[in-house]
This record gives structure tokens, sequence and C-alpha cells, in this order.
């Protein structure tokens, strides 16, 4: 599988580190062109979102199968309409660690039990790096959007922290928390490439998926 990696920061680096071959790096020095994309056959985006949202007319000539890991990133709205016209699979993520689709699954096995508490509230706290932009972060937002209820979110902003994220469900006597830690930026790296194995082998149908959603469902049909 070759790879066109656009971006090489903090966690576009860790591709290369658990894949050191079969990769063409593209960033400020070497722009991606029709020409040279011709020679992948799946694309992994890590660029800041301004930056990816320049190169979606290009990509989408491209005809490549992409997987998505910019962050702040709105797509257009006709962006689905327009993979499916040209047959193409694109994956999307705010967060590509396989522990977090593990966390989604167990948000959504608690919804099925919420009606045991007839007082209940739940809040969000997530922690990033210093230099994280958005807050709440985009897995901030999506845990939130996975649960039957209200969620207060809060953020905080210090050191070097990959990323936390613990989803609180307090009643007046007992609290449940549901914790995800990042340890390392590699685990964004392997889950990204995961992704792009899925839609190299042509395991998707045509349109812009979600990763978790993508990846459940991948387990599931294995069960």
């Amino acid at each position: 599988m070759r790879i066109a990696l656009l971006g090489k920061g903090k966690t576009g680096s860790k591709i290369l580190e658990l894949k050191k071959s079969d990769i063409t790096v593209f960033d400020s020095q070497n722009r991606p062109t029709l020409e040279k994309l011709k020679n992948c056959d799946v694309a992994i985006s890590f660029l800041p979102g301004h930056a990816f949202l320049e190169y979606i007319p290009l990509l989408l000539d491209s005809k490549l199968p992409m997987v998505i890991g910019s962050t702040g990133v709105e797509f257009p709205v006709e962006l689905d309409t327009q993979l499916k016209e040209r047959k193409m699979a694109w994956i999307y993520g705010s967060n590509f660690s396989l522990g977090v689709v593990l966390t989604k699954i167990l948000i959504e096995k608690m919804n099925d039990y919420l009606g045991l508490f007839n007082e209940r509230s739940f809040s969000l706290h997530e922690i990033h790096h210093t230099k994280k932009l958005d807050a709440p972060s985009g897995t901030a937002l999506s845990m939130a959007s996975w649960v039957d209820d209200n969620v207060q979110i809060t953020s905080e902003r210090t050191g070097d922290v990959v990323g936390h994220h613990a989803l609180t469900l307090r009643t007046p006597r007992e609290e449940i928390t549901i914790a995800h830690e990042a340890l390392d930026r590699s685990l964004f790296a392997e889950g990204a490439l995961r992704a792009s194995e899925l839609l190299n082998q042509k395991k998707l149908p045509f349109g812009l998926h979600n990763f978790q959603e993508v990846m459940q469902k991948n387990i599931q049909d294995k069960e």
C-alpha cells in the first residue's frame, strides 16, 4: 500500500515511525499535485483544518481514498454527494484512537440503563497540551453527543498532555466515570493506518464515513 501523507507534524510523524516505507510526504516543501498523487493508493491527512480544506478540490480530482485526521474541519455540505458521484470513500475522525471506539461502545451501552437513576447529571472534563487551539476538543464533543442526556463540558490546557477525557455520571449518592487517556500520539497513527487498510481493501460504501462508526461496524461484522 502506497500512502500519500499530508502533514508530518506531531501525529503525522508517527505515521512515518510506524510505517517507514511506501510513504510520500507532502508539505510546504513538497506540495501535492495530480501527477504526484497518481502513484499512491490512499492518502492520510494530519494537516491543520484550514490547510486541508484548500486541498479538497485536488483530492477529489485525484480519486484517492482518504483518511482525514485534520482537526477543526467543517466539511462542505455537498462533500458526501461529491464522493458518491466520483465513487470514492473517505474516513474522517476527531480521534483515531481504537480505545475511543471502545469508549463509544461503553457509552452507548450505558444509555440503555439510564432509567436506573431518577436524578442524574453528566459532566465531561477534557485535558490537552497548551498548543491545542480548539476547546472543547472534537473528541469531547463526540463523547457528549454519544450520551442520551445533556452533558456539561469543561476544558483544560496544560503541559504536553496528549489527551484525557473523563465522562462522569453523578447521582445524589454515587459517581460513575468512563475515562480515556491517550499516552502516546502513535495510537492516533495506528488507527489512521488501520482505516487506510480498510479503504485500500475497498470494504466501504462510497461517501464520507466517521472513523468510530466504521471501526465499530467492522468489529461487529467479524463477530
